[in-house]
């Protein structure tokens, strides 16, 4: 896995296939494939591939240390960086189909709806991560100082579980909600239980 994870053809291939979906999204659009709202359908599927690929990013460590595989690493940017690229379609979808570009009315929705409060901070955290994910952003920042930013992934993990929770409880729906709340929570107590198991272990 590693021969291959290291092969030249690794990245174009992750970012064919995780090109697929937006592909997909607005060829369906155009072709009136989206089901009778397809606006809404449009922003709620840009959110779950937003999700899906934060679900991935979190993934990488645990599967690089549990399974053996190093060279998963050099894969991490740039699926963070599919991250804040569907978050930013997301973002945009929302403001152009449900706000009309009206940015007066963006704000004052930002205002009067937490949940579209907690997506735009998600979306900020985002923006700075993926404008410091570049080799002279870190020796801009420091490698302590790009580190602790970057940590800011767990954050927009947490909000964007929220997010999405207060979005479906307008309509009781909550079962995908818990697939990504349960999958986050495993991702983000394997890295407590990593970080920290084996200090107070060895402490006892």
């Amino acid at each position: 896995m590693n021969r291959w994870l290291l092969h030249r053809t690794a990245k174009p291939l992750l970012f064919v296939l995780w090109s697929l979906p937006v592909v997909w999204l607005f060829w369906a659009a155009w072709n009136d494939q989206l089901g009778a709202n397809p606006a809404e359908a449009l922003i709620r599927s840009l959110g779950d591939w937003t999700l899906r690929a934060l679900v991935l990013v979190l993934l990488v460590t645990p599967l690089r240390v549990m399974a053996g595989w190093p060279a998963l690493a050099r894969l991490r940017r740039m699926l963070g960086l599919f991250v804040f690229f569907y978050a930013s379609l997301h973002l945009l979808a929302y403001a152009w189909f449900d706000m009309g570009f009206e940015w007066r009315e963006v704000l004052a929705d930002l205002a009067k709806r937490p949940f579209i409060l907690v997506g735009f901070l998600c979306w900020v955290l985002l923006l700075l991560m993926a404008g410091t994910s570049f080799n002279r952003a870190i020796r801009a920042l420091g490698a302590a100082r790009w580190r602790l930013l970057h940590r800011s992934v767990y954050a927009v993990a947490c909000l964007a579980v929220l997010h999405f929770f207060w979005m479906r409880s307008g309509k009781n729906d909550f079962a995908e909600v818990g697939v990504y709340a349960v999958l986050l929570a495993l991702l983000l107590g394997w890295r407590v239980w990593e970080r920290w198991w084996p200090k107070g272990h060895l402490g006892r």
